[in-house]
């Protein structure tokens, strides 16, 4: 395997990251046992864990709601149907039709942190059920793995830049200047907050000096990165990233951009990513693939589990078993990889 190495001002330059790697052999046809853990859900998108209940974010049934959220209890009978459960439903932010489609729960908290799918902004909702603006000035959140946590409680958030001019009113430029954004960056963004709660809400993202590209400053350059879909955190402060494409990079704790791995070439769009306690990583491969992967430390990718029917928001509970979105079937599965 051959890798090129992009730091600091030299992603800005757009340069291509270009990688030798061995042709993607499927797998042998064995599957994982699946059991059925949720079903009566319309189009389960994304997981996440708090504590032993399974949170789930839904688009809802009815049309009139930005997102709705379940709860299952793992410790309780199995399958649960949340047809018959209630579910909270989250309306529409005034003066906006954005759905949540990005979901993530610190370690040690019971805050949900959901982002617009698409969208710019970032909404936090507590214990009691409250959404409070969490961030503003994204101009295309990832609308799938885009949020999610590291080791020390800090959020990651994936943006693309795709016209600079595309900022909310509140994080626009000063009438006379929006000229000047024409020579603006554009392409991927990558964020890491710390939760401080001193910092006055909304955070201004669109002033916010990103963690990757380094150096940024809103110089001209980007066009040739990848569209980055999900984060996930690694040892020592690295980051795993997802392309559209199905190619996987490493943002080392230095700057350095690397190719890592490949996935089968599809379509990628409205999947998850989730680190093991390996060092490896699950990815859900959505309508395209109908797939779960796992890609070693090392870089190597192996089939999980086939013939899904659209599956989307995975995450492991840390006892053997992998929770798996599948969204077509509007259910939650687990298997053990």
């Amino acid at each position: 395997m051959r890798s090129s190495r992009i730091g600091g001002a030299g992603a800005l330059a757009g340069a291509l990251v270009l990688c030798a790697f061995e042709p993607w052999a499927p797998p042998p046809d064995a599957q994982p046992a699946v059991e059925i853990v949720a079903t009566g859900i319309s189009r389960p998108l994304q997981l996440a864990l708090d504590g032993r209940i399974l949170v789930v974010l839904s688009p809802g049934t009815r049309g009139d709601t930005a997102a709705e959220i379940s709860r299952v209890d793992l410790e309780g009978e199995l399958p649960v149907d949340l047809a018959r459960q209630p579910a909270l439903r989250i309306p529409f932010a005034q003066h906006a039709a954005a759905t949540l489609g990005s979901l993530a729960i610190p370690s040690g908290s019971r805050d949900l942190y959901l982002g617009e799918e698409n969208g710019a902004r970032i909404f936090r909702m507590g214990e009691d059920g409250r959404l409070v603006l969490y961030a503003t000035g994204l101009t295309r959140l990832a609308g799938s793995g885009g949020l999610s946590f590291d080791a020390e409680g800090r959020l990651l958030v994936i943006d693309y830049v795709f016209d600079p001019r595309a900022h909310g009113a509140e994080d626009r430029p000063p009438p006379g200047l929006e000229q000047f954004k024409d020579e603006d960056y554009r392409g991927p963004l990558v964020f890491r907050l710390t939760l401080d709660p001193q910092i006055p809400l909304p955070r201004r993202l669109a002033s916010l000096a990103p963690l990757f590209p380094r150096g940024w400053g809103g110089r001209k350059g980007g066009g040739m990165l990848p569209r980055l879909l999900a984060v996930a955190p690694l040892a020592g402060g690295d980051l795993l990233l997802l392309g559209s494409g199905g190619h996987l990079y490493r943002l080392t704790s230095d700057g350095a951009f690397t190719f890592f791995a490949r996935l089968p070439t599809a379509q990628y769009d409205r999947i998850s990513m989730v680190t093991d306690r390996q060092g490896g990583a699950y990815v859900s491969g959505g309508f395209h693939t109908g797939r779960v992967f796992h890609v070693s430390p090392a870089g190597a990718v192996t089939t999980v589990a086939s013939g899904l029917a659209d599956p989307e928001g995975i995450v492991p509970d840390g006892r053997g078993w992998l929770y798996v979105a599948e969204s077509a079937q509007h259910r939650v599965i687990r298997l053990r990889p």
